[in-house]
């Protein structure tokens, strides 16, 4: 261990917490949809949904859910969220056990999973800035972003391991298991913070007017604005492919379900390279040309994607899904990093909240266009239509200031403006 993780305890914890999380999110990312498949006998539309059900609640909780961080203290939120989850996912194991488990039951898992996935993440974005020095923040990004790259790809070979031996609704303990892991870490962590606005600042005011602050900001700023579009864009056509993707591996490319869990394992260590280059991308080209390169460039490998046969041909699979994994998660830390620096900490949960209401709230719509285009077109065909708008949603970048830009900027016009007439800025 260097760095953050050698000399900031509480980093630390967090760290350990979070990657054991995305451990267990990565085992039920393969459990349960093939738990859909092998043991319920969905079709391929039932199992979009299920994955939609998974989003949803960015839906239909997210706004509301990015003002309560912003009122109160960001790590009881996420003691709660973890907590829940590690309730559903024991839950369901029971509940098979018993011989009650059906698809119903297993889409309201799904919802409540993903309702405590959008508390806990949004508080967790709001939270690290708190935690972390702005010069740390970088190295923080990466570290977390790069350990969850780790954490999926152990977690997906490991759950097709699992579901070899244990079948694919057992493999779900194991993410009972991790997020107590995630609970025990938060509650080890000693930095206590300030209840927001705990001297009474500002008048209390309603939550619709809060919710419209954040989405204000968002809507008005061009580089939220694009930044939120794209991802919406791009999310729509990730979990478009990825939503079908266990049925096409299986049933049009003939592999079995360990070898599948064995390629997402491989395929993903491109998300820990896209992590760890991303910082050294930005230092060399700048933030702006290196967002083009993950988010535009690697992507173009989704192609390779449906392309993918049984035998020699699943590299086909594995090496665009290494791009693309290498562009989603380099991309990701440079965004991160940005909306850290560039937000008001006042408004860093709403921020979150209304991105993530748009970039998030298309992954249930593009799950239900997977299933709904596989079922009606057949699974190969979907998958082309879906992998070819991962590197298409990227014009929405060329389009914007990102094309001539060499850096993404680090603070807010307005909020330099402000500063530097009270004298905390130089002029220029």
């Amino acid at each position: 261990m260097s760095g953050l993780l050698r000399r900031h305890r509480d980093f630390r914890l967090l760290w350990c917490g979070e990657t054991a999380g995305k451990f267990g999110a990565a085992v039920t990312g393969v459990a349960m949809p093939l738990t859909a498949v092998a043991t319920l006998h969905a079709d391929t539309f039932a199992v979009g949904l299920l994955s939609a059900c998974g989003w949803l609640p960015w839906l239909l909780i997210g706004l509301p859910v990015g003002v309560w961080v912003d009122r109160t203290r960001r790590r009881p939120l996420m003691l709660g969220a973890a907590a829940l989850s590690m309730a559903v996912f024991t839950a369901v194991p029971v509940l098979a056990w018993c011989g009650g488990l059906s698809l119903g039951l297993l889409i309201g898992a799904a919802l409540l999973n993903g309702a405590a996935a959008v508390v806990f993440q949004t508080s967790y974005s709001a939270y690290l800035p708190g935690l972390l020095a702005p010069a740390d923040q970088p190295e923080g990004n990466a570290k977390l972003h790069g350990s969850a790259s780790a954490a999926q790809l152990v977690g997906q070979g490991t759950g097709g391991l699992l579901i070899q031996l244990a079948g694919a609704v057992n493999g779900l303990l194991a993410n009972a298991a991790t997020f107590l892991v995630s609970v025990l870490c938060l509650l080890g962590i000693r930095h206590r913070e300030p209840r927001p606005d705990s001297a009474g600042e500002r008048p209390a005011r309603s939550l619709r007017a809060e919710v419209a602050e954040g989405l204000r900001l968002v809507a008005g700023d061009v580089w939220l604005r694009t930044l939120t579009l794209f991802g919406a864009a791009s999310n729509l056509a990730l979990m478009g492919y990825q939503s079908i993707l266990p049925v096409f591996l299986v049933r049009e490319a003939g592999l079995a379900p360990g070898t599948v869990g064995a390629l997402l394992a491989v395929a993903g260590t491109g998300g820990i390279a896209g992590a760890f280059a991303a910082r050294r991308a930005a230092a060399r080209i700048g933030t702006a040309r290196a967002g083009l390169l993950f988010e535009l460039v690697l992507p173009l490998t989704a192609l390779l994607i449906p392309l993918a046969t049984a035998g020699p041909g699943a590299a086909l699979f594995v090496v665009g899904s290494f791009g693309v994994s290498a562009g989603v998660v380099g991309g990701n830390v440079l965004k991160a990093g940005f909306q850290q620096a560039y937000c008001p900490p006042a408004l860093l949960g709403r921020v979150t909240a209304s991105a993530a209401f748009l970039n998030y709230g298309t992954l249930p719509l593009g799950a239900l266009l997977g299933g709904g285009l596989g079922a009606a077109l057949g699974v190969r065909t979907a998958m082309w239509i879906t992998t070819a708008g991962v590197p298409l949603a990227a014009l929405i970048l060329l389009a914007s200031p990102l094309r001539t830009a060499r850096d993404l900027p680090t603070r807010q016009p307005e909020r330099e403006a402000a500063q530097s007439a009270d004298g905390l800025l130089a002029p220029s």
